[in-house]
């Protein structure tokens, strides 16, 4: 199981520019999270994946989208693998089993959308 190491939860101000890749930093043998925003709609969560890390496999009731802002990751989806890199995005869909595994270094926005289906 992957050490996480440490997870921030601040609003971003409002009416302002930001550069994602820059909000999080990698750690070595640890995956990193921020969440940006929160509400019964949904979440965007900023994550910092060393080379290496994964997260085993789980499902979510909502449906969600992989942003991959730096470096590369392998997803499963139901024991078929998709490649992404830096500039991608892939739609998680709900309730499928999936798992996460960093090809290389990779950062990626998850946006959660919690409308039901």
């Amino acid at each position: 199981m992957p050490k996480t190491a440490s997870t921030t939860r601040r609003k971003l101000a409002a009416a302002k520019a930001h550069d994602l890749a820059t909000l999080v930093k990698y750690s070595e043998g640890s995956i990193v999270s921020r969440t940006l925003a929160e509400n019964k709609a949904g979440s965007l969560t900023l994550f910092a994946f060393d080379a290496g890390q994964g997260l085993s496999e789980h499902s979510a009731p909502y449906d969600a989208v992989v942003q991959v802002l730096d470096g590369a990751v392998e997803l499963t989806f139901g024991g078929k693998a998709v490649q992404a890199t830096a500039g991608q995005l892939v739609v998680m869909p709900a309730n499928v089993p999936h798992a996460v595994k960093a090809a290389t270094r990779f950062k990626m926005l998850l946006t959660m959308l919690r409308a039901k289906q």
